[in-house]
């Protein structure tokens, strides 16, 4: 009898433990869904994140939407649901903080790039660096007034003096993907892309990189969005992109990890 009542509370005790355990609580929780505005340049590693964070809180769902930042940027502006925002460029994320849109004690310089010059592959192009692009007929660029990417290429055209020379032969985009698409399809001679793009395409090749000199230094903030219906959970992604096995992942794809 006695060895029966053991065991009734052994049993007792599993049961209970089990029901507060953090997966059992996490599966009574109802589903939350944050949306997450993201530069497209950052999709593929955003893609593997996702998987991961979803399995650690399964009562969270993710949903990306993906753009440009400037783009991202006036959404935000105008007032669209959104809970947490990572930028390609400050410049299009620091005026949300300075406008309380984005919270300041949750925002951080999450991660560093490169600009290069990208050909497509097996072309016998005679381009080694960007001020020699002026011979090109057809440059791919993102739009400079919306795209990070096309914003820091510019500035290295301008530095290397061949802007006014190529204007009249750029292609504008309406984000980093798109140009490399046109590089990718031949449809252009050359793309101004990040490094991480060129390095997930083996359609296009590494022609030239950039002097850092030549742009403005690039970095991509996070932060989460002060307007957001679900302020806990985005926190809880927030901090989920910059724990060392996210890091890890970004940095496969080629980013700099600007947190340490």
């Amino acid at each position: 009898m006695i060895r029966i009542r053991l065991v009734l509370l052994l049993v007792f005790v599993v049961l209970v433990a089990a029901a507060c355990s953090p997966e059992t609580e996490n599966q009574e929780k109802e589903t939350v869904e944050l949306t997450i505005s993201a530069a497209s340049s950052l999709q593929d590693a955003l893609r593997e994140i996702k998987t991961e964070f979803e399995k650690d809180y399964p009562y969270i769902k993710i949903n990306y939407n993906l753009a440009s930042s400037g783009t991202l940027q006036q959404q935000i502006l105008q007032g669209a649901p959104v809970d947490v925002f990572l930028s390609a460029a400050a410049e299009t994320f620091d005026p949300l903080v300075e406008e309380g849109l984005i919270d300041s004690d949750q925002s951080v310089d999450l991660l560093g790039n490169e600009i290069v010059l990208i050909v497509p592959k097996g072309t016998q192009s005679e381009f080694s660096s960007f001020d020699q692009i002026v011979y090109a007929e057809r440059i791919a660029i993102g739009t400079p007034d919306s795209v990070p990417a096309g914003i820091y290429g510019k500035e290295v055209l301008e530095n290397v003096s061949v802007w006014e020379k190529t204007e009249s032969s750029l292609i504008f985009a309406k984000d980093v993907r798109q140009v490399l698409t046109y590089v990718e399809t031949n449809n252009v001679d050359a793309g101004i892309v990040y490094k991480t793009d060129a390095l997930r395409s083996d359609k296009v090749e590494v022609a030239a990189e950039a002097d850092e000199e030549d742009h403005t230094p690039i970095v991509y903030p996070a932060g989460v969005v002060s307007s957001g219906n679900h302020p806990k959970e985005a926190a809880l992604f927030y901090q989920y992109i910059q724990n060392d096995k996210s890091m890890d992942l970004f940095k496969e794809y080629g980013f700099k990890d600007l947190i340490k």
